[in-house]
């Protein structure tokens, strides 16, 4: 046998390298990349192509035009309950997730997430925009398989998550866990930050989710885009919410443009959805008109058709057909399982989905996965679930309500007086024929009322369970991962805390003044400090954690407080800071807990 010589052996070696390096690219291109981007309160009635007088969404039509519009696809009825949906495929009380704050939206970190999933399985992961699923260890998107996050804190910027002051403007973001401040507008900074994403990673399959908290509160936008709307003689709210609706359909536009230009949009699915419907800003008079809602009843926090059906598009060019527009319902628990499938990704053996993979219907028709199916949307706030307070279950003929006229009262458990009257005043609908949920056929149909109540106390029982069995997440304190912990009241719970959020109008607002965090400690010496309230007269800042409890005394006009190495076991318990003045307790707005050794 003849010997190779060197300078052969070096061609063969290169040539063997090359293949092999174009093989795992081929291999890497088999799988599709996937971008998903969900809007923050949009309806389903900010659409232009639904009825909307007012705007025109052309960049996001166009993926109905190239791909898939589901038009009856639908959503938990606020935000942190929808995102855990998403990213989890699973009903998000099984996750943790009730509402928005306090610790009814800390997802537990035991969830596998979509993230996670793909990560797994070869892709680059990154989130940009909104998260709230926790701001700290181990709830962040660092801590749940994204590898790339740019986020802002809480449920929207300017909330009390903070930090104090920040807008949709040059606002403070979180960088993979550093806050960093950033110039420009929010919707076009996340956005950008999506395309510089894409671009590093065009070479490898992708999860890119793009999460803009537009056209959310506070409602901030630049004149030039609000301005058109001011000059249609819309009041002032929505002519700022239809401009937030216009940065949005701009961006899209850029996103889709961005894959176009790298040549890589035919191998990739972009999901295009909201999280719930329209917030109506209730004034004292409330004397302006809502936003269009497409004749759908209720908004935000209901749910009524409005409050959870949410505009839904998707485009995979060659393996979806354009221009189809389906009437299949379909659910925000789906996108977990549709994306799995679609990416050919393995799942964990006892992992429980919930959601139906949608693949089969986008790619040929098949809708068998998804006939006689139940969709269980309930929300109120405060930790604990209540069985049978605003509710609804949502089949394709027949949605079964028990609303609630202001959900974000329902923190307390209610009494069998009010339980027996919600169950007499049950309301059934034939959403099939009566969309706008107007004709209340329950009393025609105690036999259909009857079956859908009893699928929902079971379906109630073992999400309850499995979320009791796991307790709420706790913040976790002196981790490497994050030593330096900031907690805010937007995380804390107790009796003095906030309910809700109070945007205008004629409500009962609870004080949000005292409260104290769940959290879970690693043995070391922390530095404590207190960003002060209003301190209108001497008294002393109080640290108490179990046996715990240091008091330091403050001065009128004080502004801070720094407890200085204090040890903290490994242990978990519910950490208090307040400050004591005249015998009142109020809480501080923020507590930086900085494990030091």
């Amino acid at each position: 046998m003849k010997i190779l010589n060197m300078k052969t052996q070096l061609h063969l070696i290169v040539l063997v390298a090359l293949f092999v390096t174009k093989f795992q690219s081929i291999s890497a291109q088999e799988k599709p990349n996937i971008i998903i981007m969900m809007t923050d309160d949009q309806g389903y009635g900010d659409i232009g192509a639904h009825g909307n007088p007012y705007i025109k969404t052309p960049q996001i039509e166009t993926l109905g035009e190239q791909g898939i519009e589901m038009s009856h696809f639908f959503s938990y009825p606020n935000c942190s309950a929808s995102r855990a949906a998403l990213l989890t495929g699973r009903y998000p009380y099984r996750a943790g997730v009730t509402a928005v704050t306090q610790v009814d939206h800390f997802m537990n970190t035991s969830e596998v997430t979509i993230a996670e999933i793909l990560a797994e399985n070869g892709y680059k992961t990154g989130i940009f925009g909104k998260w709230h699923l926790g701001d700290n260890m181990p709830m962040r998107p660092i801590d749940q398989g994204f590898q790339e996050t740019l986020v802002h804190k809480g449920g929207g910027i300017g909330q009390a998550a903070g930090p104090k002051g920040n807008t949709h403007f040059d606002p403070v973001l979180e960088h993979n866990g550093t806050p960093k401040t950033y110039n420009g507008y929010c919707d076009d900074i996340f956005t950008e930050a999506t395309l510089n994403f894409i671009e590093k990673n065009k070479e490898k399959p992708f999860f890119a989710y793009l999460a803009t908290n537009l056209p959310h509160f506070p409602l901030q936008v630049p004149d030039r885009l609000a301005e058109p709307y001011r000059k249609m003689g819309l009041h002032e709210d929505n002519a700022l919410t239809y401009g937030m609706l216009s940065s949005i359909d701009y961006n899209v536009g850029r996103v889709l443009g961005k894959l176009k230009e790298l040549g890589i949009e035919e191998n990739t699915i972009v999901i295009f959805l909201s999280d719930n419907g329209p917030r109506h800003r209730r004034t004292k008079n409330d004397s302006y008109p809502g936003r269009w809602v497409a004749n759908l009843r209720g908004t935000k926090t209901s749910v009524y058709d409005a409050g959870i059906r949410v505009p839904f598009y998707v485009r995979w060019p060659n393996k979806i057909k354009p221009s189809n527009r389906l009437s299949n319902m379909g659910a925000v628990i789906d996108i977990f399982p549709t994306i799995v499938e679609a990416t050919k990704s393995k799942l964990p053996k006892d992992l429980k989905v919930d959601g139906k993979s949608l693949l089969p219907l986008w790619l040929n028709g098949n809708s068998e996965a998804l006939i006689n199916r139940d969709f269980y949307v309930q929300m109120h706030y405060g930790p604990t679930p209540f069985k049978y307070m605003h509710f609804a279950v949502r089949t394709d003929k027949y949605k079964l309500v028990s609303p609630h006229d202001f959900p974000h009262g329902i923190v307390h458990q209610p009494t069998d007086f009010v339980l027996k009257n919600v169950l007499k005043n049950l309301e059934l609908y034939d959403v099939e024929n009566d969309p706008s949920e107007r004709i209340n056929i329950a009393k025609k149909h105690p036999e259909v009322v009857d079956a859908m109540l009893e699928r929902y106390e079971n379906w109630f029982d073992e999400v309850t369970e499995e979320r009791d069995a796991k307790g709420i997440q706790r913040i976790f304190l002196g981790t490497k991962e994050q030593p330096n912990v900031n907690l805010s009241r937007f995380d804390w719970g107790g009796p003095r805390v906030i309910s809700r959020f109070d945007y205008g109008g004629p409500r009962v607002v609870e004080d949000n003044q005292l409260g104290y965090w769940r959290v879970k400690t690693l043995k070391g010496i922390y530095n404590v400090s207190l960003d002060l309230p209003e301190v209108y007269s001497d008294g002393y800042a109080h640290l108490k954690y179990n046996k715990l409890h240091l008091k330091l005394p403050i001065k009128k006009g004080q502004k801070q407080i720094v407890f200085k190495n204090v040890e903290f076991p490994e242990t978990v318990g519910n950490l208090h800071a307040y400050v004591k003045v005249e015998r009142l307790s109020t809480g501080p707005h923020f507590v930086d807990v900085k494990r030091i050794k």
